[in-house]
């Protein structure tokens, strides 16, 4: 193993978190959980992961116990005593193949589609009401609302750290209901909750709070956010560094452990002068460790193989990858699309066999392997 690909498999420690490699993976919705229940075949595609090298695995996003907290059929859920127990066994199948895990805790806001189980009647909620042929499609959030969502939250958390997870991550990315109040595109509210980013903040800023008072101060709390959303690719919350400092800088004193810094394109500079990617500028500006991640392994940015397509993503090399990572510009590296694919990447790269990863389809995406 060369000296930067061992660099990969260094272990880490931030408190009680202690992993044996910076091979982080990432969050994937599978929908392979039906009545929102995690399957055998669910404790065994997390299991394979870990025994694999993946030293810290991020669970696909689990919804929270709000009525319209999911948006998409057979996602699991991280409330009821039947979920929680599939939960629980995922977690002590990782912990015995040496790995660790997180959920990651989810409310998909205004994306929900109307006639999602488990209550179909419910409408999406979000930051502004939005009504169609007279109809209300988007529950405009109240105060009380937001309040119950946080609660909702809290409470995942504390049933994650009494299942024994090794932390939680929140969803604060990508146009879910958390980045729906961060971006101006979603969120014209004129209360506390809107105008400047900063007041736009101040959900998942209480939100964080909460979740920190239920767990205590020792219990890792991951957040992961976005510049981009599926609703508008090429949205910003910020454009310069300074601006990015004031957005994190009240996350972190909430409660932040850990920056999970989603981004399309892992490589790509986040600001002119720099190259600095989002997780190396969050890195710089919070002094919290960071988790890059961004079509990682992947022959090309990951969105054009998810449409589709017959392409085929062939596997990468990751020597500007291994580059950054020397550099400590990040702490950690999660894998999306290449762990889907094959769930040995992790071994296989650490023993210089590169060749025989196997390439990445949508036809992955049909089975849990």
């Amino acid at each position: 193993m060369t000296a930067a690909v061992n660099a990969l498999f260094q272990p880490f420690q931030l408190g009680s978190l202690q992993l044996p490699s910076r091979v982080v993976m990432a969050p994937m919705t599978r929908s392979f959980s039906p009545n929102g229940v995690p399957t055998a075949d669910v404790v065994e595609y997390y299991r394979r992961r870990a025994a694999s090298g993946v030293g810290l695995i991020v669970t696909e996003g689990t919804t929270v116990n709000h009525p319209a907290a999911n948006g998409y059929a057979h996602v699991p859920r991280f409330y009821g005593e039947d979920a929680l127990a599939g939960w629980k066994k995922v977690v002590d199948a990782v912990h015995a193949a040496g790995g660790k895990i997180v959920p990651q805790l989810w409310h998909v806001g205004n994306m929900r589609r109307q006639g999602t189980e488990p209550q179909p009647e419910v409408p999406a909620y979000g930051p502004m009401e939005k009504r169609k042929d007279d109809q209300v499609v988007v529950h405009g959030m109240t105060r009380q609302d937001i309040q119950d969502v946080i609660a909702a939250f809290a409470q995942a958390a504390r049933d994650a750290k009494a299942i024994g997870m090794d932390g939680v991550e929140i969803h604060g990315a990508h146009g879910y209901l958390i980045d729906q109040f961060f971006w101006e595109g979603s969120n014209q509210r004129t209360d506390e909750y809107g105008g400047s980013l900063a007041n736009r903040s101040r959900f998942a800023v209480e939100l964080v709070a909460a979740v920190r008072a239920a767990v205590g101060p020792d219990y890792p709390i991951i957040f992961r956010f976005s510049q981009w959303k599926q609703q508008d690719y090429t949205a910003r919350l910020v454009t310069t560094p300074e601006q990015l400092g004031a957005f994190l800088a009240p996350l972190s004193a909430a409660g932040v452990d850990i920056f999970h810094c989603s981004t399309r394109r892992f490589w790509e500079p986040e600001f002119e002068g720099s190259e600095l990617n989002l997780a190396g500028w969050t890195r710089q500006l919070t002094s919290k460790p960071t988790i890059t991640v961004g079509s990682v392994g992947l022959g090309g940015e990951f969105l054009q193989f998810m449409v589709k397509t017959d392409k085929v993503a062939q596997p990468a090399n990751i020597e500007g990858l291994l580059e950054r990572l020397n550099r400590q510009e990040f702490d950690l590296v999660a894998v999306g699309r290449a762990l889907i694919c094959d769930p040995d990447w992790a071994l296989k790269v650490r023993e210089g066999r590169m060749q025989e990863i196997l390439p990445f389809s949508r036809e992955a995406l049909k089975t849990l392997a």
